[in-house]
């Protein structure tokens, strides 16, 4: 979920998300994240993916938020990619790192 700024109003964040802010806190299905109860706390996207465990990271240049899916306790502590050394179509040896600074799509297939 890609947004403009870090406060959402409920329905946006419950269709982008499935989670639905209720009275009781955060809830999908037969779950409940208690949330606080500062209305204003209950629309900031930093509260909500700090309590149900979203991945969000902010891109200040473009101004824009981008909120990841639940990530079951291994959420991304930064946006960083780890080093990755991999030979180009020419057989040469190419280093992610080369690319730091610009916006980067990896695209990965497998056959099975």
């Amino acid at each position: 979920m890609i947004v403009q700024t870090p406060v959402i109003e409920p329905a946006a964040f419950e269709e982008g998300t499935g989670w639905a802010i209720k009275p009781e806190g955060a809830c999908r299905e037969d779950r409940c994240v208690p949330l606080p109860e500062d209305p204003a706390a209950r629309r900031d996207l930093r509260v909500l993916a700090e309590r149900l465990g979203m991945p969000l990271v902010q891109d200040e240049a473009a101004g824009l938020w981008a909120l990841g899916p639940e990530a079951g306790g291994r959420a991304l502590t930064s946006a960083v990619a780890p080093e990755l050394v991999l030979p180009d179509w020419q057989g040469k040896e190419f280093r992610l790192s080369a690319l730091r600074g610009q916006k980067v799509l990896l695209v990965a297939w497998a056959s099975w």
